[in-house]
């Protein structure tokens, strides 16, 4: 697919361990022609972690994507009338931002831009990453399962046996799940076997 001409919304929430093998990903959109805004909610911008420091992911973001960090509510509200984006993917899309999605709770930029995007009735594409996905939030992810415009990176049990309510998407379907979602259609299948044995 040719991305050139196309913008895409990529939002992290702050499953701080998926953050490494999300940003190649990252890349793979600029390097194929795509205008990406970075998004990110509060805990992205403010919290380090053995995983990485939030500087650093915020440089990683920035060098990437050539473009500054949208991290407010206030810089988010504009997606909706300016229909910048042709595709938002939230990746990693944690259990805490699914179950504000899935109740209408607009409490970050994260948020507010998938509130946009669904408001422009555009793609949302979301690459959970939850240790309680088959737990109290399959309640949630069911809700978004039936939702207009929302589409799923396939996803599956990380660690059954350790966590067998967790949940991780295939991070290196994101573009190809949303080439799909921009087509109106969901990639399958969408329920994988995703063992990290």
């Amino acid at each position: 697919m040719d991305w050139h001409g196309l913008t895409v919304g990529f939002a992290l929430a702050g499953s701080h361990c998926t953050l490494p093998e999300v940003m190649p990903h990252i890349k793979r959109f600029v390097d194929a022609g795509a205008k990406v805004v970075p998004i990110v909610t509060n805990t992205i911008m403010t919290t380090d972690t053995r995983f990485g420091t939030s500087e650093n992911w915020q440089k990683q973001l920035k060098d990437i994507t050539g473009n500054d960090i949208i991290s407010t509510i206030v810089d988010a509200e504009p997606l909706g009338p300016s229909k910048l984006l042709d595709v938002m993917v939230i990746a990693p899309c944690t259990g805490n931002t699914t179950s504000k999605l899935a109740n209408a709770m607009t409490e970050s930029a994260v948020l507010m831009a998938a509130k946009a995007q669904m408001r422009n009735q555009r793609p949302l594409v979301l690459a959970i990453s939850t240790n309680d996905g088959l737990g109290l939030n399959a309640t949630n992810i069911a809700k978004l399962l039936i939702t207009k415009n929302i589409y799923f990176v396939p996803f599956g049990q990380d660690a059954p046996q350790a966590k067998p309510n967790s949940l991780v998407a295939r991070m290196d379907l994101v573009m190809e799940t949303c080439e799909a979602a921009l087509q109106g259609k969901q990639l399958q299948p969408m329920v994988i076997e995703r063992f990290n044995y």
